[in-house]
């Protein structure tokens, strides 16, 4: 079974439709890979990829702004 963050990287591809970057401190926001118009798309993926419930409150792109941010919010979430 893949890595989280193999999965996160997969997921950013598919909403961005470009390649996610290598390194994953990399901002996805600052980068241009995702705005926030894309937030909500990669949250709905991000929940049914990993069967979690992301609050509305958490939804800020500081939260997701990056590969290595996504999967600490993940791990503190399980």
């Amino acid at each position: 079974m893949p890595d989280t963050q193999q999965r996160l990287r997969t997921l950013v591809q598919k909403v961005a439709g470009k390649p996610a970057p290598d390194d994953p401190e990399e901002s996805l926001f600052e980068s241009g890979l995702l705005d926030s118009f894309a937030l909500p798309d990669l949250v709905a993926a991000i929940e049914a990829e990993f069967a979690v419930k992301v609050p509305d409150a958490d939804l800020t792109p500081r939260k997701f702004d990056s590969l290595a941010r996504i999967e600490a919010y993940l791990g503190s979430h399980s």
